[in-house]
């Protein structure tokens, strides 16, 4: 049993921080988070009934792990989404780009679920289409037409 859990953390480790990077944005943070998902597992592996992809399971735990990471930190302020914006060389242009950033931010929160989860992936956790596609176990095909769908729903939030 110890070998086939080492093959599943060698499998899935990587997709697993990636997804927990596009929610976290702070690598520290994911591989923490990582290490607590694959502890998690390793206790409910007899939970797992082979229903969906082991992936899939494994980050569906990682999201639970987010979201309990989440509510310990009381949520994440807009001002903290702001905090790495590049210095401008004026204060008007500075002040400019942080708006212009939360309202982006702003914007992705109005999508709902899973549009907002695709948008993230793509973005922050620079996956491809594909893993997207078998992280939230949909196609390719589904990841792509979701994300730009998604794109054109913040466009139009934007415009407003």
């Amino acid at each position: 049993m110890s070998d086939r859990i080492e093959e599943i953390y060698k499998e899935h480790a990587r997709s697993v921080y990636k997804f927990l990077l596009s929610l976290s944005h702070d690598a520290d943070t994911a591989e923490e988070l990582t290490q607590e998902t694959f502890y998690r597992a390793v206790y409910s592996i007899d939970k797992y009934d082979g229903i969906c992809k082991i992936s899939v399971w494994l980050c569906q735990i990682a999201k639970h792990v987010w979201y309990q990471e989440l509510r310990k930190r009381n949520r994440q302020t807009a001002q903290e989404l702001t905090e790495d914006i590049p210095d401008s060389s004026t204060p008007e242009q500075s002040a400019l780009l942080a708006r212009d950033k939360l309202s982006l931010y702003k914007a992705i929160h109005t999508l709902s679920e899973p549009m907002r989860e695709v948008v993230h992936m793509r973005l922050s956790g620079e996956f491809s289409f594909s893993e997207i596609g078998e992280v939230l176990g949909k196609s390719e095909n589904w990841a792509r037409t979701t994300f730009y769908r998604a794109k054109q729903k913040i466009m139009g939030v934007l415009s407003c």
